[in-house]
């Protein structure tokens, strides 16, 4: 018999799924959850009792980790919901433009581009401090193939 060769189409690449499902039962404030398609943290959470012929319902509460914007979902308990996959990493910033894109230098040496600034205020101290020659180390987070800056410190 001849050797087959598979080809796989789709994301590839060693990167993992964007979500991954969880028991809503399961989920813990301070963790993440896929709220109406967003990556979000929960900030509040609480559980209803079964009703006569129901299931009990969790109310969830969560801000998204990018924009900040507050959205809720009600689930039964028993039912699973997505949670984004998170990564942080932190960054020495090599520049910002007047936009808010980002660029900055990897462990390897390399470097990384494109970056955009989101919160306005975060963006205007990121500038005023990289403008007085301050370096500053950056916290990407990233999660469903997006990537958003959440804050910085200054590097000693």
């Amino acid at each position: 018999m001849a050797e087959e060769e598979h080809h796989f189409e789709g994301a590839g690449g060693s990167e993992a799924s964007a979500t991954y499902p969880m028991q809503c039962s399961a989920l813990r404030k301070n963790g993440y959850v896929v709220i109406k398609d967003r990556p979000c943290k929960i900030v509040e959470m609480s559980t209803s009792k079964t009703g006569k012929h129901g299931h009990a319902k969790v109310h969830l509460v969560g801000l998204d980790i990018f924009t900040g914007k507050k959205y809720e979902d009600i689930s039964p308990s028993t039912h699973n919901m997505d949670v984004p996959n998170v990564s942080r990493n932190e960054y020495e910033l090599l520049n910002i433009d007047d936009d808010g894109f980002c660029s900055f230098l990897l462990p390897d040496g390399g470097t990384k581009d494109g970056i955009k600034v989101d919160d306005e205020d975060l963006r205007n101290q990121m500038q005023n401090a990289f403008n007085d020659d301050k370096t500053l180390n950056v916290t990407v987070i990233t999660a469903m193939n997006k990537e958003g800056v959440t804050q910085y410190k200054e590097a000693n």
